[in-house]
Order: C-alpha cells, then structure tokens, then sequence
C-alpha cells in the first residue's frame, strides 16, 4: 500500500472518529422550544427594542457580509492563481529566497493583503458600533487592540507554518502523519494556555470585592461541584457597553469571569443567573470537548492537505510544485477560507446544542426561570440583538439559542414547576 493510500485510510478513520465524538458528545436531548411559545416570547418583547436589534443588526449586514465576501475573494486570488506564489517569492528574495524567509515573511505578507483589504469594513463596523452606543472606544484603542489582535495571530501563525513546512522538510514522504499529530497536539495546548495568556492581553482583571454576590457566585460553584478558584472582574467597559461573564481555565486556574458592564447593568439575580449558565459549561466539561473535536477536525485537515496537494491542476493553478512548498502558502490559504465557510452551519449548530444544554443547567442550578428569562431580555437589550433573526442567518452563523428560544425555553421550565 503506497503513502495516499494509507493517508485516505487515515483519514477515514479519523472522520468516523470525529464522527463518534460529535455524536457522543454533543447534547442533542432538547429540541427547540416550539415556534408558537417563540412568537408569543416575541411578542411579550417591547417593540422599541426589538425594532432597534434589527435596525443594528441591518446595519451590520454589509459590513460583514461584504467583508466576508472580499476576504473569501482575496484568499482565493492569492491561492487559486500564481499571485499569492509570487508574492511569497518576491518578499523572500532579499534573503536569498530562503524557506524560513518565504515561510515568516511570505506568511505575514499574504495574511496582511487580506487584512488590509477589509480593514476598512472593519473600520465601518467600528463606526456602527459607535453610533449605536455599544461601543465606547475610540479610533486610537480600537486600532490598538486590532494590533494586538494582529500580533497574537502573527505569533501563533508563525509557530504553525515554521512546523508544518518544517515537517515537510524533515519528512518529505511521512509529514501528514507527523503533521496531523502535531496540529492535535497544538490544539490541545492552545486550549489550555490561551485562555491564562492571550486574556490579560485585551482585559484587566481585578478580584471582585467581598460581598454578599461573591459568595452567592461561590457558594453556587462549590454547590455545583465546580470549584473556582477567584471571581473576577473585567474592565470591558474601556471598549464595549456589551454585557457577558465566562468561567475561563482549568483546574487550579479555573476563575469566574464577571464583566464590570454586567455589574453595573444588572441585578445580582441575573448576574447569578448568567454565571450558572457559564458553570454549565465547566461541569459538562465542554472546553474539554471542544478541544477533543478541535483536535481531530486540526489531524483532519492535515491529512486532507496533503491529499489535495496530489491534485495537479489546483497546484498548477497556483503556481506551486507541491503543497508543502511555500510558494503553497496562498493555496492554504484560500482552502482555510472555504473549508471554514462550508463548515460554519455544522460548527454553529454544535454550539447551540451545548449553550442549550448550559441554559438547563443555569434553569435547574438557580430554580429561577423567571431571573432567566429576564437576564435574557437584558442581554438581547443591551448587546442590541435581533431576538428572532432571520432563518439562514441563525442556521449559518447563531452560536447561541436566539433571545426568544431562550425565554420561551425558561417559561416552559416555570410550568413545569407550578
């Protein structure tokens, strides 16, 4: 058996394993609250409010979609022809044309076309979000944290080209094997050390002071079995009006995570409420699932790589010799770009599942529907989104239950009490 054929067997069995583990893990028990308890959720909603979600979330629209279809476009300029090969020839020349050199350099220079490219829809978005009130930035902390942005993504990038081509030099026949437990292997770490690293990047945290919502937020962790190790508060409002908590780490690092915009928005009943949810996920360990997926669906698309690399129309096409030359780098690229638009309604339909299943938990943890129901009439409020968006939106892009599943999940939980 030649090497594609092991690697199509390979990747066979890793699919049937993701497949597995989709299926094992993913909370598929509640089906979604049915759309008559939706409407009349929507309809106990104030009109003003839900006319300014969809006023804001019209606005967002274009620039979105358009800076979606214009990175889309770029990508597959820079990876469907010998543009991207060329560029990543041409930044690499004055360093003798060396792999390192085309691989960092070429690398940056490929991802910064892109960013520039759609930098002034970002920009746009930015502006309506300030005209809309929810964000409290200006132009200067904006572009800052766009640099930070831009420099976490510079670093991990470079990390994962200089292995993946480092591979393929080291392993010319055998670097999808080595490739593909390497990229599992990252995405398992990056799981557990981003979220202690990359977060005091763009927050400040400060521990949230003694008083009687620390130890209700405590006191329903240890409750709960999910012990924290600290409450904190982050300083979101230097950015954002949005509101959210998070329960970030693992283990001895474990923290509750409160914005300091949820403090001073909400009631703490609905403060306990959202953080119950965030306790959801911890208990049901789904970072730890995510991981799992994550890391299968990184091998995956190792292996996958290399199989299209055996295409030699699409590498003639993009003017490179092999897919682990990198003159490939743009046909990497654009491939990334469609596989994570085709792949978005899966991805987003898991999430809604598993935020489903942390709302049951959030209901049975507080036994307090109605502070549910009201937290979410809150976070729709002021994060100013569409309570019932449109079909192929929601199916495409949702992460979370819309606001009126949301309610209508947490009134029917209330009749079941009564």
């Amino acid at each position: 058996m030649n090497m594609r054929s092991w690697a199509w067997w390979t990747l066979a069995v890793l699919v049937l394993a993701l497949i597995v583990a989709v299926s094992w893990l993913t909370p598929w028990h509640r089906p979604p609250a049915p759309r008559a308890d939706q409407l009349a959720a929507l309809r106990s909603l104030p009109t003003a409010e839900v006319s300014r979600g969809r006023e804001f979330a019209a606005a967002l629209r274009p620039s979105r979609y358009g800076s979606m279809a214009l990175g889309l476009l770029v990508a597959c300029l820079l990876g469907c022809t010998p543009l991207g090969a060329r560029i990543v020839t041409a930044v690499a020349k004055p360093w003798g044309g060396a792999w390192l050199a085309q691989v960092l350099l070429g690398g940056l220079v490929l991802v910064l076309v892109a960013d520039v490219l759609t930098l002034p829809l970002q920009a746009w978005r930015q502006q309506i979000l300030v005209r809309y009130g929810l964000s409290t930035q200006g132009w200067s902390g904006w572009a800052i944290d766009l640099a930070k942005g831009y420099a976490v993504g510079a670093v991990i990038g470079a990390v994962v080209l200089v292995g993946f081509f480092g591979l393929v030099r080291l392993s010319p026949q055998r670097w999808w094997i080595w490739g593909a437990l390497g990229a599992a292997l990252l995405t398992i770490l990056l799981s557990f050390v981003l979220p202690v690293l990359i977060e005091p990047v763009f927050n400040t945290f400060t521990p949230m002071p003694a008083g009687p919502l620390r130890t209700e937020l405590i006191a329903m962790a240890d409750r709960d079995r999910v012990p924290v190790k600290d409450v904190l508060v982050a300083d979101a409002s230097r950015r954002t009006k949005a509101v959210n908590a998070y329960v970030s780490g693992f283990g001895p690092t474990r923290r509750i995570v409160v914005y300091d915009t949820l403090l001073s928005q909400a009631p703490e009943s609905e403060v306990v409420s959202v953080v119950a949810h965030e306790l959801g996920h911890a208990k049901y360990r789904d970072v730890l699932a995510s991981t799992l997926v994550g890391a299968l669906g990184a091998a995956i698309a190792v292996i996958a790589l290399y199989l299209a690399g055996g295409w030699a129309p699409l590498l003639r096409a993009a003017g490179t010799p092999s897919i682990g030359d990198p003159r490939a780098l743009g046909l990497i690229l654009a491939l990334t770009a469609v596989f994570g638009l085709v792949a978005a309604p899966a991805q987003a339909l898991l999430s809604r599942q598993v935020e489903a299943r942390a709302d049951a938990h959030a209901l049975a943890l507080t036994n307090d529907p109605d502070g549910f129901a009201a937290m979410q009439h809150r976070l729709s409020s002021l994060n100013l989104a569409d309570p019932d968006p449109p079909r192929l939106e929601y199916i495409w892009f949702a992460s979370h239950p819309s606001t009126v599943e949301r309610i209508a999940f947490a009134r029917a939980y209330a009749r079941g009490l009564r």
